[in-house]
């Protein structure tokens, strides 16, 4: 068995819910902390191109999306589950709503300029000119927009409001009544608010809000230890990737395995990776690719959010 690596940075949110899964799983894991920023040359050797944090890896298979890495977490340990039985299309629908809408919403307060002056108090003016040409980049192509910032604050009462009233009359700790992926995929919006006392108010403004992100946050990150860049690439190459899954490739689109094919978020960080398609279900695309550090890797994507096309 490979130990589980995440590939994040400590600022980045949807770290935070991947290393939240992780410790609502109760798992150990391998913390290799990248760059925020561009270049990122160790997880462009295991991923090919796609620049998104996190990404998790397991020996020579990379899964790229929190929203895939937690069906990967699923099947590494299958209780507490993420996806309650009867509730599986409500929580990943709403785990999917919230990591588009609640998110973008949650970037444009988080980068208005009050609070960047605070994130930012003790960085070099370079370093933050550098970063914030990254975050251009990364939200240039994509049909995601920044949303203005005027309305994100006009619209974040009105989110918050609704939430606040439901769990202000349920009778359950968490939104589907037993902790899911939805609690984790609104959760490290809020997080990512919680950083500066500028926003922190936009959540603790709402009192049954801020007990139940307490909650969520309360699983905590597991247990996991230091790993570099470089050997986890080294793992990567010297492992050889799992079996594929016992499942029929289906791909509606005409798509046939062993076809060379790029694969490409399509909201924002749409840099494509390209490879030899391998799998494809209603959940996952996988490719092959080779690369002159990592070996061969299996390279896994969601199927929904991203782009399949022929090279």
């Amino acid at each position: 068995m490979h130990e589980l690596i995440l590939h994040h940075y400590h600022a980045s949110p949807f770290s935070e819910k991947a290393r939240l899964l992780l410790g609502f799983k109760q798992l150990s894991w391998r913390s290799v902390l990248i760059p925020a920023a561009m270049p990122k040359p160790q997880l462009t050797a295991l991923t090919g191109g796609y620049r998104k944090t996190p990404v998790l890896q397991v020996g020579a298979d990379i899964y790229c999306d929190t929203a895939l890495i937690a069906r990967r977490l699923e099947a590494e340990k299958a209780t507490p589950t993420l996806f309650p039985e009867g509730q599986e299309f409500n929580v990943a629908s709403f785990a999917q709503w919230a990591d588009s809408l609640v998110f973008l919403h949650a970037v444009s307060l988080v980068f208005q300029p009050q609070s960047m002056a605070v994130r930012f108090a003790r960085v070099a003016p370079e370093a933050i000119k550098g970063f914030l040409a990254d975050r251009a980049s990364l939200f240039s192509g994509g049909l995601a927009t920044r949303l203005p910032i005027e309305q994100a604050k006009q619209q974040w009462p009105t989110l918050m409001g609704r939430l606040e009233q439901q769990l202000s009359r349920e009778t359950d700790d968490f939104l589907f009544g037993r902790a899911s992926i939805a609690d984790f995929a609104l959760a490290h919006c809020l997080w990512f608010l919680k950083g500066t006392p500028v926003t922190a108010p936009l959540v603790d403004d709402y009192p049954a809000v801020a007990t139940w992100l307490d909650r969520v946050l309360g699983f905590g990150h597991g247990s996991h230890s230091e790993l570099s860049g470089e050997e986890a690439v080294a793992i990567a190459r010297a492992a050889t990737p799992a079996a594929l899954p016992d499942e029929p490739f289906s791909a509606a689109e005409g798509f046939q395995v062993g076809q060379q094919v790029s694969i490409a978020a399509t909201d924002y960080g749409v840099d494509a990776v390209v490879g030899e398609l391998l799998f494809a279900n209603t959940e996952q695309l996988i490719l092959r690719r080779e690369d002159p550090q990592a070996g061969v890797v299996h390279v896994h994507f969601p199927r929904f959010g991203f782009s399949l096309e022929a090279c």
